[in-house]
């Protein structure tokens, strides 16, 4: 025994130092849906909020605007209702926008390990009345987009989530009352959901985003021309 002493501990002394040489793993690119854009002067601005499907369909957007608008959005994913109510002063800034085309939902209606969604229903709702008061007195036009299907059963990675219909429901009425005008991406990319949505996951493919942003596009324009 005394004798595998030092040869275990040369061992593992060896082990350390290799663990030590290896190099860090890279950081992946940031998302380039992130990153800030200069204004051209002129044209009106318009601002996305909204969670990581937002992010897929800002690019292809801003695509279809380009010339007619400059199209933010905001630097991160947006969470759940919480982090917007949190954050949204900071999201809107001080200059002007012209339209705001804004989501919150698979994020709040995701159940936690505690066995309750991460915003519940009745917080939802007072979270939603919250932000849309908050966008409302910039003076822009907002426009609330539903949140899209949630695939069923077991998705990659695991996640488990409430019913997409309920907090669309509660979207919708909030929205009414508030005379916002609605962008149902929900219904528009249903039909399209086998080939379109990635498999066992919430996101799209880089058509399924294109689809959507070409409903995310029409909706800024119509608002843009009143």
């Amino acid at each position: 025994m005394h004798r595998l002493l030092p040869a275990l501990s040369f061992l593992f002394i060896g082990l350390l130092s290799a663990t030590a040489q290896q190099p860090p793993k890279p950081k992946p690119p940031p998302n380039p849906s992130l990153a800030p854009i200069q204004d051209v002067a002129g044209l009106p601005r318009v601002l996305l909020i909204g969670d990581s499907i937002s992010m897929g369909y800002t690019l292809p957007v801003r695509k279809l605007l380009e010339g007619k608008a400059n199209v933010h959005r905001i630097p991160t994913n947006g969470g759940p209702t919480k982090n917007g109510v949190a954050s949204i002063a900071k999201w809107l800034g001080t200059g002007k926008w012209d339209v705001i085309h804004f989501n919150w939902g698979i994020h709040d209606l995701k159940y936690m390990p505690d066995g309750k969604r991460q915003v519940e229903p009745a917080a939802y709702e007072a979270n939603l009345r919250s932000l849309v008061a908050t966008m409302k007195a910039t003076g822009a036009k907002l426009i609330w987009a539903t949140t899209t299907p949630i695939p069923e059963g077991e998705l990659n990675p695991p996640r488990k989530f409430g019913q997409v219909k309920e907090y669309n429901d509660i979207a919708a009425r909030v929205m009414a009352e508030n005379g916002i005008a609605i962008d149902d991406l929900n219904a528009w990319i249903t039909p399209q959901l086998a080939t379109m949505q990635n498999p066992r996951d919430v996101h799209y493919t880089a058509a399924g985003s294109d689809y959507l942003a070409k409903q995310v596009a029409a909706e800024i324009t119509k608002a843009l021309g009143k």
